[in-house]
């Protein structure tokens, strides 16, 4: 049974709330007109391009339904890809594909699916069924990641990626999102993947959740996640703090995968990063955004703030297995 803490001390905790987070921070910092670009994939992976942030490769985009049946040919010499909707939220609508069985297409959890079933997949996404709003979409059909072998066993049928809470240009908070088996392999909290609270100065990890509750060991791997140490951690920071500037958001959630070849690439962007990063961490956020709008205040140097960030967000002291509430 979960503890049930009053008001009063999920202040004291500095645990950010729902209303707190949409008014304070997402409606008073951010500009509804650059939310466009954080919730439209394509726009996302186009500003990145012109500002050498590297994505994964785009191979192609369908955007009307008789376009649908040419799928064939943008699929045609490609065993593996990602076919998602540009203007999609919380992990819906993306399949991946992972290899080819004759004429069939191999899905993450090994599961066989047909040509049709794939066009018809497509042809949902440019119905709405995934998007935000149900507005009529895009199909993005990206390259899968072959992410780096260090964290192979910590994901399970899917790749894992870091959410990288950024405020103000300064990296407040962090977690590696790692795909199970009842998430169907992606990386996504509310479809059962588990949650790794990072230590944003040093990459290693502090707690591990899924569906809201503590777990010390990925329940399809049995890897234990205390042994995680985020390779590349400090391209992964400049990353995510280079979003700020390029998307005109002052906070912002930027979701980045480390590919074996590539390293961190940017993902996506979410101008409205959900909470559960604070049960994954073991700690509130509201005292963190604090700190980060006195850092931002004290210099514009990207460099700068995050290794202010770095030294001011050491994780080492917090006591593990604590929090253990519902904030998503």
């Amino acid at each position: 049974m979960k503890k049930l803490i009053s008001p009063f001390e999920l202040r004291d905790l500095g645990i950010l709330g729902m209303n707190e987070r949409n008014i304070g921070f997402i409606g008073h910092y951010n500009q509804r007109k650059n939310y466009r670009l954080a919730d439209n994939k394509l726009q996302t992976k186009s500003a990145a391009l012109v500002r050498g942030i590297p994505v994964p490769e785009l191979y192609g985009t369908v955007e009307y339904q008789f376009q649908v049946k040419n799928l064939h040919e943008t699929l045609s010499g490609r065993d593996s890809f990602v076919i998602k909707p540009a203007q999609g939220s919380g992990g819906k609508g993306i399949l991946v594909i992972t290899d080819r069985d004759g004429d069939l297409f191999v899905k993450s959890s090994g599961a066989l699916i047909d040509e049709r079933e794939v066009r018809r997949h497509t042809s949902n996404i440019l119905a709405g069924l995934h998007s935000l709003g149900g507005r009529n979409d895009c199909a993005m059909i990206e390259a899968l990641i072959d992410f780096d072998p260090v964290l192979k066993d910590y994901s399970f049928e899917g790749v894992p990626d870091i959410r990288v809470i950024v405020f103000r240009g300064v990296p407040v908070m962090a977690m590696m999102r790692c795909a199970t088996h009842s998430s169907d392999g992606k990386a996504n909290l509310h479809q059962g993947a588990v949650g790794v609270g990072i230590d944003i100065s040093t990459g290693k990890s502090i707690c591990a959740v899924q569906h809201d509750r503590i777990v010390t060991q990925h329940p399809d791997t049995e890897i234990l996640f205390d042994q995680l140490n985020i390779p590349h951690w400090q391209q992964v920071l400049e990353l995510a703090a280079s979003c700020a500037s390029m998307t005109g958001l002052d906070y912002l959630g930027a979701d980045i995968v480390l590919d074996k070849q590539g390293g961190p690439m940017l993902l996506e962007l979410n101008a409205r990063p959900g909470l559960a990063i604070q049960v994954a961490n073991q700690t509130g956020l509201r005292h963190r955004l604090a700190s980060a709008a006195k850092i931002a205040d004290l210099t514009n140097d990207q460099a700068a703030k995050i290794r202010l960030a770095r030294e001011q967000f050491s994780c080492t002291s917090v006591a593990r297995g604590q929090l253990s509430i519902n904030i998503l």
